[in-house]
């Protein structure tokens, strides 16, 4: 039985982002009360152009306990995405901020309205550089190499224990790359815009052979549904990408010749720390999604296919 009933009533903070936006396109396709929370400073209204009439919008921020306390009342189901998304160095502040302290409000805001459930997604960043390859949701130590996902662990952490002394359910996502429509930052974006004012050459950082899991959005969203019906206990955690990977030459190679463009100089900087792209980038990426795929998921795309379906797209927004 799905626990997403037509009526139920559900908010979705960071809303207007790129994973927030096609969830929330999702959920009122489903028939539910939608509720979007977003500051607006790294998503966009234009991305909830589908749903906007059938959506009740606040521009709100979770850094702030009181518009989010408001903002939950009478919600049965809270799905927190809001996040500063850079996983490069950036200032510790605005990770700590944005992040940590806007999950913990969230955890306040639901406990002080006595919510049922949270989603909240996190990355797969938290396991850092990982010595089992596929990695399990199992496996540890969890030693994140970035500010970002160590602000995802941080979050990770205060949800089990607000979950288990509060009594109420949460699942926690570890994304992997997640590509589609809308998306406005990440190595396939920044391929194409560099590409874009310079045909002839494509700067790419590190050396190039940086591994990774990439996932289509529509998987993505497959994804999110199918835990929370499945949820069991007051804590689930899953790993949500890809049966696969690819490195990052190959995605340049795929950018070149989707964008029809020949005889392209890839210019490697070299990266840092054995090829990274930059201090923090964890360089091989690939998860074990075998405890969700139990759960009746499945990707439909392989990375290679997520990533040229990716590039068809952007190239055309």
């Amino acid at each position: 039985m799905s626990i997403l009933d037509k009526g139920l009533r559900v908010i979705v903070t960071g809303g207007a982002g790129f994973i927030g936006s096609h969830l929330v396109d999702r959920l009122v396709s489903l028939g539910l009360n939608v509720k979007v929370l977003d500051n607006l400073s790294a998503g966009s209204l234009e991305n909830l152009n589908q749903s906007i009439d059938r959506v009740e919008f606040i521009k709100g921020d979770v850094t702030n306990l009181y518009d989010l306390t408001d903002a939950l009342r009478g919600v049965d189901v809270v799905f927190h995405l809001a996040a500063n998304p850079e996983v490069r160095i950036g200032d510790p502040n605005t990770h700590f901020k944005q992040n940590i302290l806007g999950t913990y409000n969230v955890l306040e805001a639901i406990r002080l309205n006595n919510i049922r459930y949270l989603i909240f997604t996190s990355s797969s960043t938290v396991y850092g550089d990982a010595a089992i390859i596929p990695t399990p949701e199992s496996y540890g130590p969890l030693k994140p190499i970035s500010l970002y996902g160590a602000a995802k662990l941080a979050s990770e952490s205060l949800i089990s224990a607000y979950s288990h002394t509060f009594r109420f359910k949460s699942i926690i996502y570890r994304l992997a790359n997640i590509v589609g429509p809308r998306l406005r930052h990440g190595v396939i974006y920044d391929f194409i815009e560099k590409l874009r004012k310079n045909c002839y050459e494509l700067e790419i950082l590190g050396d190039g052979m940086q591994s990774k899991s990439y996932l289509w959005i529509s998987d993505c969203i497959d994804g999110i549904l199918t835990g929370l019906n499945n949820a069991e206990g007051f804590l689930e955690i899953y790993n949500l990408g890809s049966m696969d990977r690819v490195d990052v030459t190959t995605i340049a190679k795929i950018v070149v010749e989707e964008m029809g463009l020949g005889n392209v100089k890839f210019r490697f900087t070299g990266g840092v720390d054995g090829g990274r792209g930059w201090i923090g980038d964890v360089k091989y990426m690939f998860l074990d999604v075998s405890k969700l795929m139990a759960k009746g998921w499945r990707p439909k795309y392989s990375s290679i296919e997520a990533v040229r379906l990716a590039v068809k797209t952007l190239i055309k927004q």
